[in-house]
This record gives C-alpha cells, sequence and structure tokens, in this order.
C-alpha cells in the first residue's frame, strides 16, 4: 500500500496514532529536564483538508471529523485535550480545514528546553517541511532516509525523548525493516521511547511482525491496535497498530480507557474493536 501522509491526513489510524504520540509526550513533560523527539518520516507536517491528496480521499471525514464532535466524558476528554488543543491551534477560525501532523503535533507541545528532529526523504515534501518550519530554532529539518536515523542520531544529547516511525509502506519489507531498525537502535539506545506505526491490512503480515518482535529479545514492548472493520479480502486497511518499546507506565492504562471510546467514534455503528497486549513486558 502507499501510505504516503498528505492522502490520508486526519484519517482515523491518524486520530489513534496521534492521540498516542500526545500521550507519551504529555508524559515526558513531568519532568523539567529536556528531551529530543525524533521523527523518522515525517511528511510535510500541515495538511489542507480540502486540497487535492486529503480532499480526494475524504478519509478525514471519517477520523478527526468525528473526534471533533464526539461526546467524551470527563476523564477521556482530559486525556484526548493535548491533542486536540494541536489540530485546534492550526485552525484559529474554529473551522476544520487544516490538519497537523506528527511534527506540527510534538512542537506544538515542546517546551523551550525540548527540541524535534523531523527528517524526510521525498524531496518536494522535505522542502516543503523546511517551509513550514523556517526560523524555528527548535526544530532541525533534514532531507534524509529515516532508517538512517536509526543509528547514526541516536543516542541523542539530551538522553531523554522519542523516535516516532512513521513509515509510508510504500515498498514490501517495512515490517522487516522496523524489527531491523528498532534492533539497531535498542542497542544504541536501549533507554529511549520508540513508538512504530503499522497498518492492519492482512492480519497474517501483523502476527509475523509481532513474532519478530517477540523473538528479538528486546523487554518492554506494548502493543496497541484499534480496528473499524473487520479482515476483508482482497485486504484493505481496516485498522492502525502501534508498537511502544519502553512506554511510559501510565500509557497502558490511558489506552484502555481511550481506545475503547475511539472505536466507538471512528467505527461506523460503533463496531470498533481494540486490542491491547504487552509482546514483552519486563525481562
Amino acid at each position: 500500500m502507499n501510505y504516503r501522509h498528505a492522502f490520508h491526513a486526519g484519517n482515523f489510524a491518524d486520530v489513534v496514532k496521534h492521540t498516542i504520540l500526545t500521550r507519551i509526550l504529555a508524559y515526558l513533560m513531568r519532568k523539567d529536564a529536556g528531551f529530543r523527539v525524533i521523527d523518522t518520516h515525517a511528511g510535510v507536517g500541515l495538511y489542507d483538508l480540502l486540497g487535492d491528496e486529503a480532499g480526494r480521499t475524504g478519509e478525514w471525514r471519517e477520523g478527526i471529523a468525528r473526534l471533533m464532535v464526539a461526546k467524551l466524558c470527563s476523564a477521556d476528554a482530559e486525556l484526548i485535550a493535548p491533542y486536540l488543543a494541536a489540530v485546534n491551534a492550526q485552525n484559529a477560525q474554529g473551522e476544520l480545514r487544516y490538519y497537523p501532523g506528527s511534527p506540527f503535533i510534538a512542537r506544538h507541545m515542546l517546551r523551550a528546553q525540548d527540541r524535534l528532529m523531523a527528517l524526510e526523504l521525498h524531496p518536494a515534501d522535505a522542502e516543503a517541511l523546511k517551509e513550514n518550519f523556517a526560523g524555528d530554532i527548535q526544530t532541525r529539518i533534514t532531507q534524509l532516509d529515516g532508517w538512517a536515523a536509526m543509528g547514526t542520531h541516536l543516542p541523542p544529547k539530551e538522553k531523554r525523548g522519542l523516535v516516532l516511525v512513521d513509515p509510508p509502506f510504500e515498498i514490501k519489507g517495512e515490517f522487516e525493516r522496523m524489527v531491523q531498525a528498532l534492533a539497531k537502535a535498542h542497542a544504541r539506545w536501549p533507554g529511549g521511547i520508540y513508538a512504530f506505526w503499522y497498518p492492519i491490512k492482512d492480519p497474517k503480515d501483523v502476527s509475523a511482525y509481532v513474532d519478530s518482535l517477540r523473538a528479538s529479545g528486546i523487554t518492554k514492548i506494548l502493543r496497541l491496535e484499534l480496528t473499524i472493520r473487520a479482515p476483508s479480502f482482497p485486504p484493505r486497511l481496516h485498522g492502525t497498530g502501534m508498537i511502544v518499546v519502553n512506554p511510559p507506565f501510565v500509557l497502558e492504562g490511558e489506552m484502555r480507557k481511550l481506545l475503547p471510546k475511539l472505536a466507538e467514534v471512528l467505527s461506523d455503528e460503533g463496531r470498533g474493536r481494540y486490542h491491547i497486549e504487552w509482546v514483552r513486558g519486563e525481562s
């Protein structure tokens, strides 16, 4: 599949992915010490939902548009607030038009002592990303294959932070590449938080991916998934997943509160499902 960000901005997968992202960042902000976010496949950063790409698919109407009008209990609303604040910051007129990708969401939450490194290989997207962050001294934009950052850019000097890996799945082998990249990165920076997004189309591919993670020997791996429909043949995108390595100790509990509600809001007739498990816990 081709999951280039612009075509799918604000869809159900983005809602889940970026909710998890903001909860991880909220945890990192509990300490005064600075941290670094490394976004390996950053895209352009900001998307016009009525533009050519996102407007062509309209997937955001079943994603962020639904969440914006959903009725949430106070506990859920509190947990989702940082994410919605980042979205609202790009829509000053109160009408949903622009959607912030992961680098914009992360940048919205950063404090003065925190830093963002955003990498993008696609030439046009990398140039757009640089323009979107022009003059921002807390953000470093680099046109680079994000997989390379899993070795040469780790560990960051802050020794605290998150590596977000959100590949477009344009070519075969991305699941295998994620396992290999994690092994390489974890060897260099075992204490870092790593978040790997993946699409759920063929359950067999996901099962093989999880089995490879389990066999890697790396501990503290949390699996978070949400599906909005049953699998189909031929396979089509029906779910979204995140693997979080060294997750904040509060993340599992937060997701057990949020994922059931997101499954209800983002799926047709509230028939969504969610799955939470430890691929590997403590050693």
